[in-house]
């Protein structure tokens, strides 16, 4: 399209929407400030709102939602049109864009900035009416504590108390070449390295976990109230996805004392949320297994074949090696091995430092954690199929524990497996983290 069409449609788009201002059609202005495809008329739109429904809430709405339009030229208008009519409705979205404005006025934190962020403060400033940073604290405080108190309001408490408490402080995390040596001398035939989980000392605050895995009957409690709600459900989550476990009518896995598997990432975070908690992330989970001594397994660093289990326990067979493994599970079958998982809360001997049971073998358990990056899990699949996303490294949580299949190696505190997270599994299930 060649410059003088473009100017003339420009031209007619604002003349429209200046009739519309005129005779005082909010909801149409506040749609062109949204949609319109030329950005000179979403600017113009949005100059008309503040000019002339300011104090109308569906245009501050509109002004606000403008700070965020793809085209630098509209966002700003936004932004000076939100600080020269003091939109009150646009301070979460500026202080997304600039930061607090408590903090931005203080000389020590004030750093090089573009034209947005220029912009920002001088609106922030103007609607909160004060560049002192200690008067804009408190400012902050009064603006939001609606905001806080609707959320304290709906926070759901933990409906759970049968957890142990992580005392906070630091932890060793990670394994040396002299644990996995140890392990390997111990266990044998099956090797691993350290490669994704180096040595390293991490500092983490307090928190209650699970004593236990997420049992059958917890989670049919939260089916039963889930039903027919989104309330739980992650924004991400699959249009149309049931919580329902892939493997609730396989008698051997839906007993009301075993762990619940045959559920995704998704079901386990809807789960935690249903529960007032949520998953934990793998620098929590192995805490919770490890304690302060960096020990190789949750009771001690000597394996202890009574207290996990792991494929040797489960199918009553110690494989040789990779290939004996291959061949054992392969050789399973609906009614083999006959009682694969146990309840959640056997084999005491098994308890970590703080109590916690079965946080090796008996099913790998689900963090929080993305594999490959080890930052916090943040899906964005929605209206996708898994194929579709099956080889992006953003799609993989990082499991932790061994199931029982795995070799005890796989059982050390410090072993990271991985999962997409749509997948369902009879060898995968959860427990979750609380704040204290």
């Amino acid at each position: 399209m060649n410059s003088d069409a473009f100017d003339v449609r420009v031209e007619k788009g604002i003349s429209q929407a200046r009739e519309i201002a005129a005779s005082g059609q909010v909801h149409a202005l506040c749609a062109m400030a949204r949609d319109h495809r030329d950005w000179p008329v979403r600017a113009a739109c949005v100059e008309l709102l503040g000019e002339h429904f300011s104090d109308v809430e569906e245009a501050k709405e509109a002004i606000a939602y403008g700070t965020h339009d793809p085209v630098d030229q509209v966002a700003f208008t936004a932004i000076r049109t939100a600080g020269e009519r003091r939109v009150d409705t646009a301070i979460r979205d500026l202080i997304g864009i600039a930061g607090w404005p408590s903090q931005i006025t203080r000389e020590h934190t004030s750093k090089p900035v573009g034209f947005g962020a220029a912009y920002t403060k001088r609106a922030l400033l103007s609607i909160f009416g004060s560049d002192d940073p200690d008067t804009l604290r408190r400012l902050e405080d009064e603006h939001f504590a609606g905001l806080r108190r609707k959320v304290a309001a709906e926070t759901r408490q933990r409906n759970h108390d049968d957890v142990v408490l992580v005392p906070g402080g630091p932890f060793i995390a990670g394994a040396s070449q002299e644990h996995i040596d140890r392990v390997h001398q111990q266990v044998g035939s099956f090797q691993m390295n350290d490669q994704d989980n180096r040595l390293r000392v991490v500092e983490l605050p307090s928190f209650t976990i699970d004593r236990t895995a997420v049992t059958n009957r917890r989670y049919a409690a939260f089916l039963a109230e889930a039903d027919g709600t989104d309330r739980f459900d992650h924004p991400d989550q699959p249009v149309g996805h049931d919580h329902t476990p892939a493997h609730w009518h396989d008698a051997r896995f839906n007993g009301p004392d075993l762990p619940v598997v045959g559920v995704d990432w998704y079901d386990a975070w809807a789960f935690a949320s249903w529960a007032g908690g949520r998953l934990p992330s793998e620098d929590e989970w192995e805490k919770a297994a490890r304690g302060t001594d960096a020990r190789i397994f949750p009771w001690g660093n000597e394996w202890d074949a009574a207290n996990a289990n792991d494929v040797s326990r489960s199918f009553g067979v110690e494989p040789e090696g990779r290939l004996d493994l291959e061949r054992l599970l392969e050789s399973a079958h609906a009614g083999y091995p006959k009682t694969p998982v146990l309840p959640a809360d056997s084999l005491p001997g098994s308890a970590s430092p703080y109590g916690a049971l079965n946080l090796s073998g008996n099913v790998w358990e689900m963090t929080s954690t993305n594999f490959y990056t080890g930052e916090e899990m943040d899906p964005f699949f929605k209206g996708r199929k898994p194929i579709e996303f099956m080889n992006r490294r953003d799609a993989f949580y990082a499991l932790r524990g061994g199931t029982w299949t795995s070799p005890a190696v796989c059982l050390t505190t410090y072993y990271r497996g991985k999962d997409l997270l749509t997948d369902r599994h009879n060898e995968i299930g959860f427990r979750c983290v609380y704040p204290t």
